[in-house]
Order: structure tokens, then C-alpha cells, then sequence
């Protein structure tokens, strides 16, 4: 949700009953200390912040998320945080929610002492798995005994509820706040993602030699047919972006590369990849080129054809999930 789960987005979901995160994994340190600084003003209500342990700059954003330890009241991330700062985090009261995708990534956290996880099925948008949430959620919920978060396949009350009945204790969604009044998506974009079915969301590992699910639209065609070298070169330019975007010198990209790779288990090719993405996805979110930039996608995003404001959004979840759980409870009186 880079460029995305923005401070205005975060309070408008925020103030309406969910707890956001904000995206700080595209952001530099002094970028996170400003947006912060605004998302405190923008609701009264506490947050989340999300953002890579290998990324130019971390060290100083795990600071300035300690410094902010009375609003900020959970992390998340995907790979990278090691026992160390996990700890550190709970001495400050802030709560460790990684989002995994494995059994055994589930396991690892919370051996490494986090929290809660969130569970992201294969049907999940970008980074993705093969195992559905429906066979996914049931497993991690049987190894670990923290309280779990469902993810990937979810965007209405129904979702909710059946999550509730595999014993996890809310659910996480992307796409479906992507596609909200309050998403500061330009409308061009968000006009291709209300457009898409499912049939134009496909998995490819063509972006960074990793399985990612995104909108086929003419830029993914390209990545599709481009070869090895081809590759490679969009891994050497994104990173010279990266680098101007965020002020890293070439050996402070190097590392966070090194990071990936030990911790990560990409290669240095993947690693460099891995660059590519962000300033793929930044053309279309940001500078609303939905024809040239990329576009992560949960599949679920392919039967979502409205954009309703954050609070409509959870008052109509809230109200189809008790709706259906309620009916649950009258057959069981049934019977």
C-alpha cells in the first residue's frame, strides 16, 4: 500500500472504526517523521505503521516509530526484524503484527516474540503465496496460538464473518481501502481498477522473480515479454531511482540489497528487482499512468466495481457480517 495507506487515507479508516497503517516502507525517515506528525492531527484514534527492516533509512524510522509510541501502537512488515527490535518494540507497548504467508513464517515470528500475525492467502494482491486463505487461515490458526488476522480474498461483510468462524479475529484488506473515496489513487487508476475482472488479475513472477499478483494492463505485457537482460536492466534503473527518490548513497543500497538477500532469501538479482516495483507501482498510484505503471491487485479486486467512502465501507461490513452471523445462529436453533 506504498503511496497509498496515506495519512488521509489512515485517519479516514481510522475514524471510521478500522485501525490503519501507515505506509512508511516508501518513505524516507524525514518523510515518516512528517507524515506522522500529520496523521496525529488527522485523527484522535491510534495507528499503525508498516515498513521494510531493510530499507534505506530503517534504522532511523524505528526511531522516530518509538518516539511516537503513545499513537503508534503497531508495526507490521514482512521479512527482516529479528528478535532484537521486536523487543524493542514490545518494551515500548507497541504491538509486532507481521504479515506471513507460510506456516513456517508464522511460526518463526512468533517464536521471535510477535503479537499477532496477518495471514495473507495466495488470493492476496502483490507478494503472494499459493495456498488460499481458506486452507492457509485454518493452518496457521492450528500452529500458533496468538491471535491471527485474515488476509487475502476479503473486501465485505461476509468475508468477515467467515473469517470469524475459522477462529481468527478480524480481517485485513488492501485492495478494497485502495478502492475507497478517500484513496488518493488518481481517478484514472482507480477507473482501471473499478474496470478489471477477474480474468484481468494474473500472478507473475516476471517483476521481481517473485510471485506477484497485479492488473494485466500494457506496462505487466511488456515485463511479460521482456528477457533476462531486460530484467536486469529495469532492476539497474530502478535502483538509480530509488537512490535519487531517496537520497541513499550506492553503498547504502547495496546493503539493504545484502539485508534482502541473507534474510530475505532473494537472490541479489531478485534483491535488485525488488526496487523495480515500487517505482513501477508509483507511476500508477501516484502519477495516475495506469497504462504504464503497475498496479497490485488482490483478485478480490476483480468483483469490486464501486469506490464508497471508508465509512460506508464499515458500517456496510459491519452490518453484512452480523447479518450473516446472526443467520448462522438461527439454523443452528433450528437444528
Amino acid at each position: 500500500m506504498g503511496w497509498v495507506a496515506t495519512p488521509e487515507l489512515v485517519a479516514a479508516s481510522s475514524n471510521a472504526g478500522a485501525f490503519g497503517f501507515l505506509a512508511c516502507a516508501v518513505m524516507t525517515p524525514a518523510e515518516a517523521r512528517e507524515e506522522v506528525a500529520r496523521l496525529r492531527d488527522l485523527t484522535p484514534h491510534n495507528f499503525g505503521i508498516n515498513f521494510h527492516s531493510f530499507q534505506p533509512g530503517a534504522a532511523e524510522i524505528v526511531e522516530v516509530i518509538l518516539a511516537n509510541r503513545d499513537r503508534v501502537r503497531a508495526v507490521s512488515f514482512g521479512r527482516g526484524p529479528d528478535a532484537k527490535m521486536i523487543a524493542r518494540f514490545k518494551d515500548a507497548g507497541i504491538l509486532c503484527i507481521p504479515t506471513v504467508g507460510a506456516v513456517k513464517h508464522a511460526e518463526k515470528m512468533v517464536q521471535l516474540g510477535c503479537d499477532m500475525v496477518v495471514v495473507q492467502g495466495g488470493e492476496g494482491g502483490g507478494h503472494t503465496g499459493s495456498v488460499p486463505s481458506t486452507v492457509l487461515l485454518p493452518q496457521v490458526l492450528d500452529a500458533v496460538n496468538v491471535p491471527v488476522v485474515a488476509a487475502g480474498g476479503f473486501g465485505d461483510g461476509r468475508g468477515l464473518a467467515a473469517a470469524l468462524a475459522y477462529g481468527a479475529c478480524g480481517i485485513a484488506m488492501g485492495t478494497r481501502f485502495l478502492m475507497t473515496a478517500e484513496s488518493p489513487v488518481p481517478a484514472s487508476t482507480k477507473g482501471r481498477y473499478v474496470k478489471a475482472g477477474t480474468n484481468d488479475i494474473v500472478v507473475t513472477t516476471k517483476v521481481d522473480g517473485i510471485p506477484q499478483r497485479m492488473i494485466l494492463n500494457p506496462a505487466l505485457a511488456r515485463i511479460e515479454q521482456s528477457g533476462r537482460i531486460g530484467m536486469w536492466l529495469r532492476a539497474v534503473e530502478a535502483g538509480l531511482a530509488m537512490k535519487r527518490q531517496t537520497g541513499a548513497s550506492f553503498i547504502d543500497l547495496y546493503h539493504a540489497a545484502k539485508g534482502m538477500t541473507s534474510h530475505g532469501g532473494l537472490s541479489l538479482m531478485q534483491a535488485m528487482m525488488a526496487a523495480a516495483a515500487p517505482m513501477m507501482i508509483q507511476r500508477a498510484v501516484v502519477d495516475g499512468a495506469d497504462a504504464d505503471g503497475l498496479m497490485a491487485t488482490g483478485v478480490v479486486g476483480g468483483r469490486l466495481a464501486d469506490l464508497p467512502t471508508c465509512a460506508a465501507l464499515i458500517d456496510s461490513i459491519m452490518t453484512e457480517a452480523e447479518a450473516r452471523l446472526t443467520a448462522l445462529r438461527g439454523l443452528g436453533t433450528q437444528e
